[in-house]
């Protein structure tokens, strides 16, 4: 059963039955195929179920996932500029026909919905780049997620939901659309302008906020995304304490927090759109789209994705029928001479700028440097150093890449020695032969298996760093996709350092103790890195060695000096 509310921009969709259905359906779907969901997964089906993306009842069946891509529309031409898929494995889908019912389940293995599978078919990922995210280029995050690590089958049809995903932190806070808008009413807010972040608010977003508020003569929700965000971004359990403090400095009364669940695509242009259809759902009449909304940050991409008012342009050209007032801020920048912010537009010749990029806020932190009041509110600061303290208190990985024989191990061997000797934080040495011996045996060397097992050393290395202990990895890790999740695993827990060891190839084969090129070479090993399997060299690691100009004490050493420049340890060197 679908229960239908009537918010005032349209009708919003529930899709869980009732208690008696979901026992009948649970007994029914032990003869399912189980699908376990995704963490993106896992935040589509939620706001799937709860109305949040109304008007879908199910994941889009081909013919509305082709339009939607194509006219960011669905097949009735109702506005919708995201595709919501399931996505699997080829495995899994080559037992499934169009017409089977799949029990989808939480990590724990809790029946969460059934999906009655529409449609099932193999989307042209390029082309969905390309139309979503208007690049194929893989620095943009949401274009590298789509290609590497999205499943190759798409899935389509309705949804029964059985019961809502179970979240045990911020319970308080967490707000169905439903409760969302009997809060507003029991409030008596009839205007509600919503601001969407995925960030820490500091002094500039207070003061847009208000200011788009004041203009709309409206009330203030503050609504982040805690659900799936890019990896460097600063975890929810932090941003949420310091949306909390941020509360303080509005007027009483006028503002609320709630938390959505929602998986971010970093899509720019089209994600505006979507917020701004998400949070009608959620009963605002307002939408604050800001410069740059939703798009990759500058300092995390070496090229800028989407113009600065993109975003903005593409809402409010739609504003007719999204059912939600679309606000568009411009840039807001705090002036030295007037001790205040304004909008950049509205500055005078000859005024100041103060200005503080992320990048550099983030060196401050780690840092420990003094970050102005003008720039945040102390109690913010606060709470940012005491989750993110500076260098010298955080873990970190230290993580080898090269060919077999390139003197990785060796390296890695003198490195933890040396931080032994330093003292002070527990070091272990995750040696790629030692792992497959301990953790992966039962894997193979084919691309998968390789993929898996780097991946089992990036888990278990953001664990140590995670709680302030040094990894040192020396696997071969061939590919740059998956060296690149391993950093993107570890990087927003501490420090990520990546060496990639550039011993060349013929040194290699010449130091083949194990006389593993040989057999390679004579077809014995089948895809062997560097024979006939390629080895993907990084483009950007953090230090490269080539063993032919150094001792593995003198790499050692060259490592630990650039560890103390980098500021992870201090120490007599």
């Amino acid at each position: 059963m679908i229960h239908l509310i009537e918010p005032h921009g349209g009708v919003l969709k529930e899709g869980y039955v009732n208690e008696d259905e979901a026992a009948h359906i649970r007994i029914q779907a032990r003869e399912y195929s189980s699908w376990d969901l995704t963490p993106r997964q896992l935040c589509d089906l939620e706001l799937l179920l709860n109305g949040g993306f109304s008007p879908l009842d199910g994941f889009l069946n081909e013919a509305d996932y082709q339009q939607v891509i194509a006219e960011m529309r669905l097949s009735n031409g109702v506005l919708w500029p995201m595709p919501i898929n399931l996505d699997v494995s080829e495995a899994f889908a080559d037992n499934l026909n169009p017409g089977h019912k799949i029990a989808l389940r939480d990590p724990e293995g809790v029946l969460i919905a059934v999906l009655e599978a529409e449609d099932i078919w193999r989307p042209n990922k390029l082309y969905e780049a390309r139309q979503i995210f208007g690049t194929t280029d893989e620095q943009h995050p949401g274009v590298f997620h789509l290609l590497r690590q999205t499943g190759p089958v798409y899935l389509g049809g309705r949804l029964r939901g059985v019961e809502p995903p179970t979240h045990y932190d911020f319970r308080q806070l967490r707000l169905s659309p439903r409760e969302l808008r009997e809060r507003f009413s029991k409030l008596g807010w009839r205007r509600v302008a919503a601001f969407q972040t995925r960030n820490p608010m500091h002094r500039a977003h207070q003061e847009l906020t208000l200011r788009a508020v004041q203009q709309a003569e409206a009330n203030l929700l503050i609504h982040p995304a805690v659900g799936l965000t890019k990896p460097s971004d600063v975890d929810h359990y932090s941003r949420v304490r310091c949306y909390e403090h941020l509360l303080e400095v509005y007027p009483e009364q006028t503002t609320a927090l709630s938390l959505i669940n929602l998986a971010t695509r970093m899509a720019g242009p089209r994600e505006a759109l979507w917020h701004a259809l998400i949070r009608q759902n959620h009963g605002c009449s307002h939408f604050i789209v800001d410069r740059d909304h939703a798009g990759p940050d500058q300092g995390s991409c070496e090229r800028i994705f989407y113009e600065p008012h993109a975003a903005q342009e593409l809402a409010v050209r739609h504003q007719h029928e999204l059912g939600i007032e679309i606000l568009a801020f411009p840039e807001m920048v705090y002036v030295r001479e007037r001790a205040q912010y304004c909008p950049a537009s509205e500055m005078a010749d000859g005024e100041t700028v103060l200005s503080i990029s992320s990048t550099e806020f983030r060196r401050r932190l780690q840092e420990g440097l003094e970050i102005p009041e003008w720039f945040s509110y102390p109690d913010v600061i606060e709470e940012l150093r005491r989750t993110h303290p500076p260098r010298r208190r955080q873990g970190f990985t230290v993580f080898f890449t090269g060919l077999s024989g390139s003197g990785k191990s060796t390296i890695a061997n003198a490195l933890m020695v040396k931080l032994l000797e330093l003292g002070g934080r527990a070091v272990t040495l995750l040696d790629g032969d030692i792992v497959r011996k301990h953790l992966s045996s039962e894997l193979g060397f084919s691309r998968e298996h390789r993929n898996i097992n780097i991946l089992r050393i990036g888990f278990v290395a953001s664990e140590i760093t995670k709680n302030g202990g040094i990894a040192i990895c020396a696997p071969i890790a061939p590919y740059a996709a998956t060296r690149r999740e391993v950093r993107e695993m570890i990087a927003p827990l501490g420090g990520f350092i990546e060496v990639h060891v550039a011993t060349p190839l013929k040194v290699c084969e010449a130091r083949d103790r194990k006389g593993l090129y040989a057999k390679a070479r004579a077809g014995i090993l089948k895809e062997f890195t560097g024979i006939s399997d390629p080895y993907e060299e990084p483009e950007h690691p953090e230090v490269i060695i080539d063993t032919q100009d150094y001792t593995p004490s003198e790499a050692a050493q060259h490592l630990l000096l650039k560890l103390e420049s980098l500021g992870y340890i201090r120490g007599r060197i």
